[in-house]
């Protein structure tokens, strides 16, 4: 560390007096999986909920990261670590005021999820939203199945670029088989018992 740099971590109020504050427990939800899994769509329905609730969020979303924080970073490998590395800080610095940390990232490989993991700490509960490739672009809400696929786009994840499912997830959804709100329910009901103070 520079020896101009001066950290008073030590000095500055608790995570546990901001929760105390809040009422809550703070925790990070990272939600994984291939573009057009839902993992957006089960962000959001889920941070509406957590709010009519009474929770406190924030919900950190990959194209909105990419449009200020991360926007000189491109999608080669070493920028995608980045984009991860900054959002995982992020999520960190938000979960330590004591607010519910919603984020909704591909992250496609376990050395990402690996990284953000060891950032955050225990805070960190990964969710893979998972659905098959073919019902993903068949969704394509996006449009950016068909430009990956006419070569368009390079490093797409799942087209040319991999994408390693998670080993041991938080939780599951198979969002080909579940709907919209059953996703969102196992999910509010799995982390509720967390975040009650």
């Amino acid at each position: 560390m520079a020896e101009n740099i001066h950290p008073i971590f030590d000095s500055i109020l608790k995570r546990t007096q901001r929760e105390k504050l809040l009422g809550q427990k703070a925790l990070v939800i990272w939600l994984v999986g291939l573009s057009g899994s839902g993992k957006s769509t089960i962000a959001r329905a889920l941070e509406n909920a957590l709010h009519e609730d009474g929770y406190l969020t924030m919900l950190l979303d990959g194209d909105n990261l990419r449009v200020g924080l991360n926007s000189n970073l491109g999608f080669s490998e070493a920028d995608r670590q980045e984009n991860i590395r900054r959002t995982a800080e992020v999520a960190r610095l938000i979960a330590d005021c004591g607010v519910i940390t919603i984020c909704s990232f591909i992250t496609p490989t376990n050395e990402l999820r690996r990284m953000s993991a060891e950032i955050i700490g225990e805070s960190y509960h990964e969710v893979f939203v998972n659905c098959p490739i073919e019902v993903c672009e068949d969704r394509d809400v996006k449009g950016i199945y068909a430009k990956a696929r006419n070569g368009e786009i390079k490093n797409f994840t799942g087209i040319d670029a991999p994408f390693e499912s998670p080993q041991s997830p938080f939780l599951e959804l198979k969002t080909d088989e579940l709907t919209l709100q059953e996703s969102v329910k196992r999910l509010f009901d799995k982390i509720i018992p967390l975040v009650k103070n």
